[in-house]
């Protein structure tokens, strides 16, 4: 069963990024995107390591990237009982679309990282 997923749209938030027991990089972030003709969506992006420290970095709300992944599917109970469940992407790749903060001509091209 195949299970890739690609998006193009704007940071909501600065992404947080934290390292585990290891030392390796997570970088969470929301993305907006367009779903429909006047509704914007939104999903959780989750990428590891090198992206992360790139990710750290370099984005910060407001910028445009693409990214490239997976979904997961997460399910779980609330304290009140009730069942939850969401979706996130894990990024394989993202690439600067419009980044805030680099000279001309930078910020234009697709830079996979």
């Amino acid at each position: 069963m195949l299970n890739t997923c690609a998006l193009t749209g704007n940071l909501g938030a600065d992404p947080e990024v934290f390292y585990n027991a290891e030392g390796h990089a997570v970088a969470n972030f929301n993305l907006a995107f367009r779903a429909g003709r006047k509704k914007t969506g939104w999903i959780r992006v989750t990428c590891f390591n090198k992206t992360a420290s790139t990710v750290e970095q370099y984005l910060r709300k407001g910028d445009r990237i693409a990214v490239s992944g997976s979904l997961d599917h997460n399910q779980w109970e609330a304290n009140d009982g009730s069942k939850r469940s969401s979706i996130q992407m894990i990024a394989n790749t993202v690439e600067f679309i419009k980044v805030k903060g680099f000279t001309e001509g930078q910020g234009d091209e697709e830079t996979p990282f």
